[in-house]
Order: structure tokens, then sequence, then C-alpha cells
């Protein structure tokens, strides 16, 4: 790893800091759980449920709560934005050109940001999830296989209450939507779970990905599981705009 760790410019901390008074306009945060002191300033892959495109917002927020600054893997179309996308860039972010050839490129890049100290923010699942109970569904071996290249930690970041504010269909509906949520102020929860244990995968064995996917996934759906005591099964906010696919359902690995 390189000795000298990357450091958050301050257009990103600035950034943290105004995506918490956005939640706090629009939510109630409260956020759970520590990294700890040793991994606070990486390398570290911080793995998070994906349920709304508020999650960025609410996570941002919550990593300055805890004083960790992540570089995020964020979808290209945010890069292509005329105002977000050059902040992006200088916020050190990671771009991801979902279903491209240009989406191989991403891997290596985070694998670099990673290998120089930095934290490193991704969605295991690839998406939002699309799952009917809204519970992570089956991830994607992207995070895995850059955990067993960097041999680095992975702390799940499990949250609920982001898709109360924003529906899934945004831009469309996102007026209504934010208005709501100012006068409802939802509760919004982040918790930071213990480092996934994957020491004993090794890159080169072959399933090993796969292998830790599903575990970094059972982990954020333990982690997950207290932030919605009383949402068991479905969630009570129903976004009728969020399309169901139960092709990736996730089935928890018997203990």
């Amino acid at each position: 790893m390189n000795s000298t760790p990357w450091q958050p410019p301050l257009i990103w901390r600035a950034a943290q800091a105004l995506a918490r008074a956005v939640v706090g306009l629009l939510g109630r945060l409260e956020v759970t759980g520590e990294v700890p002191d040793a991994l606070r300033r990486g390398p570290l892959i911080l793995a998070a449920n994906h349920i709304s495109p508020f999650d960025p917002v609410v996570l941002a927020a919550a990593c300055r709560a805890r004083r960790v600054a992540p570089r995020i893997m964020a979808t290209g179309g945010l890069f292509r934005a005329p105002v977000v996308g050059p902040l992006m860039r200088r916020a050190g972010h990671i771009r991801v050109d979902r279903g491209t050839d240009a989406v191989h490129r991403s891997l290596p890049a985070a694998a670099a940001a990673v290998s120089a100290g930095s934290v490193v923010l991704v969605y295991p699942e690839g998406r939002i999830g699309l799952d009917p109970g809204m519970w992570p569904e089956r991830g994607k071996t992207g995070t895995a296989r850059l955990a067993l290249a960097c041999g680095a930690a992975v702390v799940p970041v499990a949250q609920w209450g982001s898709h109360e504010v924003l529906p899934y269909r945004t831009p469309k509906g996102m007026l209504p939507a934010l208005a709501r949520a100012v006068l409802r102020r939802p509760v919004i929860r982040v918790h930071f779970g213990a480092p996934v244990p994957l020491q004993d995968l090794h890159p080169d064995t072959p399933g090993a990905a796969r292998r830790a996917t599903d575990r970094i996934i059972d982990a954020l759906t333990d982690s997950l599981a207290p932030l919605r005591p009383d949402e068991p099964d479905r969630p009570r906010h129903v976004d009728p705009g969020r399309p169901v696919d139960t092709s990736r359902s996730h089935r928890r690995r018997p203990v």
C-alpha cells in the first residue's frame, strides 16, 4: 500500500457538509456503528445497500458523521452532467459506465484508489435493488474482487429511509416527493457494521469472489434488519414507480 494516504480535497469535504444540511432539511438522520480508527483513513472499502437515488447524499452525510471521506464509485451519467461532472472528477470519485465496454476500467481505477490508501464506497448490488421487500439482492462480484485483490477490509453500511425522500424514477415525481419529505421528515437510519471476514479467501481460488460477495450481502442484510424492525417483510412506504425483480433475490447463507 502507498505510505501516503489519499487526502480528500476541500471541495469534497464541503460537499459532505452540504449533504448533512440537506439530509437534515428532508429527514432525521440517525447514524449508528463505528468505523475503526485504524481503517478510517483507508485503505478501506465501504459496501452499502442501494435503495434510492437519494442514497449518495445520505451516505455522504453519514460518512461525515463518522469522519470518513470516501471516494464513491458512481454511475457515468453523473460525470457527464454539465455541473456535477466536473465536481465529481475534482472530488476524486470513480466513474462506472454500466452497460458499456468501459465498465471494465472502473475496477482497476478503484483498485488503484484503494492501493493509494483511499476509502472507496461501492454498491455491491450494482444497481438500486428491486427486491420486493427491499432487502439486499444478490450482489455483483466486483466489490469482492476488489477486496480480495487489494487485501482491504470491507465494512458493510446498511441504510433505510432514503427511499421515502426521492422516488425510484427521479427526476419524475421529485418535487412532490421533496415537499412531502420536508413536511414529514422521515427517519433515515445508517449503520456501519463490523468488517466482513474475508481473510480465508484467496483471489486465485475458484469461486472465492462469489463466496466473498455472498458474505458481504449477508453482512448488509444482518446490518439492515435492526434498522427496520417494524418492516420485516415489505416496506411500509411503497413507491408505485419502482419496479420489482425477483431474479436476483438473495437467500441468506446458513450460519
